[in-house]
């Protein structure tokens, strides 16, 4: 499935989301139908609608050219990004006028305004999306694709009042932005809910802008809780079947008690159609950023320097975790706070701050979410038995920072070939200049080189390549073959029926892999 950012411009592709539920009763209706009594919403949308806005945007756009300006690299699904749907104009003409221009340009032609041997002049790309009002004073919220590259915002009520507004601060990477706008009287404003507390199958409510049309008011349920959609870092979206369109981007999805639960952001579509699955931003993931994009004008996470990934079942069962997971240390970065603060390479992260953290999805949005400069527990799971470290969080810049492959000293001469063996259906050598060279591993890679790999075997279907470089088994570094061998018979003697292999690739971008020993 495609995923979808559903912001606002009225010419993009179908954007359209998820139907209502149907809570209405039809004449000679089914005893099973009659269980989904219609619930009456109006005093509840009565109470909230004014607090519920319409952004408009406009933009300065190259008639000639098609072509906005403004900032590239923008995360997928959102509109404008790879493999998502374009973004152009909006209101009753706009379709219309790219056609009429595409229309001179396939004859050969200019478009009105833009004579022969003349540039065509700038034209403005105007789009709508949702927002509402948090503060009577007048912050007002929406998601950061409505305002991306715009020119100028414009905050639209309920009642027909249209007030310029200025961008507070955005955030890119949960796609959050804050508004000011000054009002002549204080304004109508909602509360954001604690979105922990929602249930799947609880009813919800959402107002927005679908398709121009401000002030539409839809139905629905939670449809699931924590989704990842892969579209950044933090993903733990409310899934609803709230009727959500294209406009209602930035809008609230409201509880039953008109507290604001989500901001209303991406769609799932394999067409761009309405299918009935639609994602929130929980507002437990957005207050704290947006409480820092009011104090500050830029988001201050906190940053641990690690690279983590998820521990499946062969690795819990190498590591002695029982039924518990958490987030597998793959790397530290050598000049973060996590190597000062103790932990290693190996270790499962099971608590952060106090707060469990139950895999490795978890532990960014955690971390993120702490106050930078804190001095927090953090509780691994090493050799089998807890340890309770303090670290102190470092401040994260861009994006989520990759840990380093953890760089050996340089100027170490190389190690002498050893004899190549056989194990687990690998085959090894000592990582001898000629390896290097071979496979094209870095200087400061240091381990036991993969040369071949059986197509059957377990490693194979792990992933493991020619060229992969083992740096530890089980906890412990190997320099050769040799070591690699006396290590797997030792597990073996021990009883165990897996190993854990840290294994990098040539570039040192390192990995755990579970191996049975049998």
């Amino acid at each position: 499935m495609m995923t979808y950012r559903i912001g606002s411009r009225l010419a993009a592709a179908s954007l359209a989301l998820a139907l209502g539920t149907g809570l209405a009763l039809t004449p000679g209706a089914t005893p099973r139908a009659e269980a989904r009594q219609a619930i009456d919403l109006s005093d509840l949308a009565e109470r909230v609608i004014d607090a519920v806005v319409n952004i408009s945007t406009s933009t300065r756009v190259d008639a000639a050219a098609g072509q906005r300006p403004g900032p590239q690299g923008r995360r997928p699904g959102q509109p404008g990004a790879p493999g998502a749907p374009g973004n152009p104009g909006s209101g009753p003409g706009a379709p219309f006028d790219e056609l009429f221009e595409e229309f001179f340009r396939r004859r050969g032609e200019n478009p009105p305004g833009g004579p022969n041997g003349q540039p065509a002049p700038q034209r403005r790309q105007s789009s709508l999306g949702s927002g509402f009002v948090i503060d009577a004073s007048g912050i007002v919220i929406t998601n950061n694709h409505v305002i991306d590259n715009a020119d100028e915002i414009t905050v639209i009520f309920n009642d027909g009042t249209r007030l310029k507004a200025e961008l507070v601060g955005r955030d890119r990477e949960i796609d959050v932005a804050v508004l000011r706008v000054q009002p002549t009287r204080p304004l109508k404003a909602v509360n954001m809910a604690d979105s922990d507390r929602i249930r799947i199958g609880e009813a919800v409510m959402a107002i927005g802008n679908p398709l121009g049309l401000g002030g539409t008011v839809t139905a629905g349920i939670v449809s699931a809780k924590n989704r990842d959609i892969q579209s950044g870092p933090f993903d733990n979206y409310i899934q609803t079947d709230a009727a959500i369109n294209r406009g209602n981007s930035g809008g609230p999805l409201f509880n039953m008690a008109g507290d604001v639960i989500g901001i209303n952001t991406a769609i799932f579509s394999q067409t761009g159609g309405n299918i009935g699955i639609a994602f929130a931003i929980p507002a437990n993931t957005a207050r704290p950023i947006i409480a820092q994009l009011r104090e500050f004008g830029e988001t201050r996470r906190g940053w641990l320097g690690v690279r983590i990934q998820e521990v499946t079942d062969e690795i819990a069962e190498s590591l002695n975790l029982g039924t518990r997971r958490g987030a597998l240390i793959a790397g530290v970065e050598p000049n973060g706070p996590a190597g000062p603060g103790g932990i290693k390479t190996g270790d499962v992260i099971v608590s952060f701050d106090g707060r469990e953290v139950r895999n490795s999805r978890e532990l960014p949005r955690i971390v993120s979410e702490t106050a930078v400069g804190k001095a927090v527990p953090v509780i691994v799971m090493r050799g089998g038995k807890e340890e309770t470290l303090m670290v102190t969080l470092g401040r994260r810049e861009g994006n989520i920072q990759q840990a380093s492959t953890g760089q050996q000293p340089q100027g170490q001469a190389p190690r002498p070939a050893n004899p190549t063996v056989s194990a687990l259906g690998l085959q090894l050598s000592g990582l001898t200049q000629e390896m290097r060279q071979r496979f094209r591993v870095r200087d400061d890679v240091r381990g036991v080189v993969v040369t071949q790999v059986d197509p059957n075997s377990r490693a194979a279907e792990r992933a493991i390549q020619a060229g992969n470089v083992i740096l530890e088994v089980q906890n412990e570094a190997v320099n050769s073959p040799a070591d690699v061998t006396r290590r797997i018979e030792a597990l073996r003697a021990e009883g165990r029926s897996s190993a854990l292999f840290l294994v990098a690739n040539a570039e040192g971008d390192r990995r755990f892999v579970a191996l049975t020993l049998r």
